[in-house]
């Protein structure tokens, strides 16, 4: 590690978990060695460090999946070409259905993944079992299985990663805290330190749930917040072998992991606690936060049921730590609109693991190209609202949003919470008329109107919705 702060970088990345050394990794392959990380702490000690480590590639979009691939396949070349192990092991995973909906949501998962060059085979209940024999399957419809998910060490891949970056001659820097982000108004110019100033080309901020704030500080509009996650580690029990597949029971909010003969079982849980609503401890490093273990007991229930071995399973541990989440669950990334050459890459909701190689691959090409890869709107930070970072908005929505990771993903969803922060003039009297609204850049917009007798809400379905007879009668 260098021991003295050089004056000046092509780029300055804020932050050192998975994200920024991937970013710092990239950029190194790319030929842009003159980069400097800076970590407040040690490497991973915000979120990274206590992880789950799945490495999932299917994802809601071509562009998202193509990320995700990318991912994996780094992951399984990173060991060798660096010489850090990685703990990534290709061990499949399956995703069940216990419900006839959610059985067609991933049979249509399954057919657009062969356009996204994906495979991806559904199962059934007998085929499930033979590839996990500790579930229990009586109510299973069936399942996807993906043979080239798998799942790694998120410590050892933020090594491997910062080990790669420091050999293309990027330098990082841990325990030195970013007090400043320095700016002409325009664009940014480098940042202070508490050892001294820096100035950069570019500054990247990939601190995690501090970025926020950070961004804050400059006027940058980095909309996210932090919730409790959770997860228990089983003591080692018989049937627990290291090539299970990573298991997912969306119906019941919960993943399954083998970890060394243990099972590690976490939640999505339809409600989330949001935490640090008063800011971040300034010495928050590997931390943890304090049990609740009446948020995750019916989780558990359920996963009794799903894994009868639990009952008599001993617990090692029960974890809980933050994690940030935005109000759209889709990560912020990119160079932010307040600020020339301020990217952004931050707000993972719990898949960061399973995106960092592909963030800092398209991070890396929009820093050296000046312009945006093809098809990142989706995640592109400039899609954000002033209004979504107030803290009092953030903490009602993150705490649905956590959930919506493993919800069902229907048509026309709407969300519930954080709603009516924009209103027409007009809007008591749309709902008057019976109005069922949507929501449009924060604006409560009539979608459809219920007639008489009919409750303006949506009914969700992969079918024809209830408001498709009111809406063709006002079209008529």
């Amino acid at each position: 590690m260098a021991k003295e702060l050089p004056r000046s970088a092509r780029v300055v990345i804020i932050g050192g978990g998975i994200i920024g050394c991937s970013v710092a990794y990239h950029l190194a392959k790319l030929g842009i060695s003159d980069v400097v990380l800076l970590e407040r702490r040690q490497l991973t000690c915000g979120t990274t460090w206590h992880a789950a480590g799945l490495v999932g590639q299917l994802r809601g979009s071509q562009r998202m999946t193509q990320m995700a691939k990318y991912t994996a396949e780094l992951y399984r070349g990173l060991e060798a070409e660096t010489g850090q192990a990685t703990g990534f092991k290709q061990t499949g995973s399956i995703s069940i259905a216990t419900n006839e909906a959610r059985f067609e949501e991933l049979k249509r998962n399954a057919s657009m993944a062969k356009i996204f060059d994906l495979q991806v085979d559904v199962i059934t209940p007998e085929e499930v079992k033979e590839r996990y024999p500790l579930i229990n399957v009586e109510d299973v419809l069936g399942a996807v299985y993906i043979p080239s998910d798998g799942k790694a060490n998120p410590v050892d891949v933020t090594q491997a990663l910062a080990k790669g970056a420091r050999a293309g001659g990027a330098m990082i820097f841990e325990d030195t805290k970013v007090t400043a982000i320095n700016h002409d108004g325009e664009r940014v110019t480098g940042v202070q330190t508490e050892v001294g100033e820096i100035k950069a080309d570019a500054v990247v901020l990939c601190a995690g749930m501090w970025t926020r704030d950070l961004a804050a500080s400059i006027g940058v509009n980095v909309p996210l917040h932090a919730c409790e996650h959770y997860y228990i580690m089983t003591e080692p029990f018989a049937g627990v072998t290291p090539d299970l597949p990573v298991l997912r029971d969306y119906d019941a909010c919960a993943y399954y992991k083998e970890d060394a003969g243990k099972i590690l079982l976490g939640p999505f849980e339809p409600r989330a606690k949001p935490w640090g609503m008063d800011g971040i401890p300034e010495d928050f490093s590997f931390d943890e936060l304090p049990e609740d273990f009446d948020h995750f007991e019916p989780v558990l229930a359920e996963a009794m049921h799903r894994m009868p071995a639990l009952e008599t399973a001993g617990i090692q541990s029960f974890f809980c730590g933050p994690e940030s989440f935005t109000p759209d669950v889709r990560y912020h990334l990119g160079e932010t609109p307040e600020l020339d050459n301020c990217f952004v890459a931050a707000g993972l909701n719990s898949i960061g693991i399973q995106s960092a190689g592909g963030i800092g691959q398209v991070l890396a090409e929009w820093i050296r190209d000046g312009q945006p890869p093809p098809d990142l709107w989706e995640v592109d930070v400039r899609r954000n609202m002033p209004f979504q970072s107030n803290r009092s908005y953030l903490q009602k929505r993150v705490s649905e949003t956590l959930g919506l990771l493993y919800a069902m993903h229907w048509p026309f969803h709407q969300a519930e919470s954080g709603r009516g922060v924009r209103r027409s003039p007009i809007h008591d009297r749309l709902v008057a008329k019976g109005a069922c609204h949507g929501l449009a850049f924060g604006w409560e917009r009539p979608n459809w109107f219920a007639p008489e007798g009919m409750e303006p809400k949506y009914e969700y379905s992969y079918g024809r919705q209830n408001w498709f007879e009111p809406s063709a009668v006002e079209h008529r």
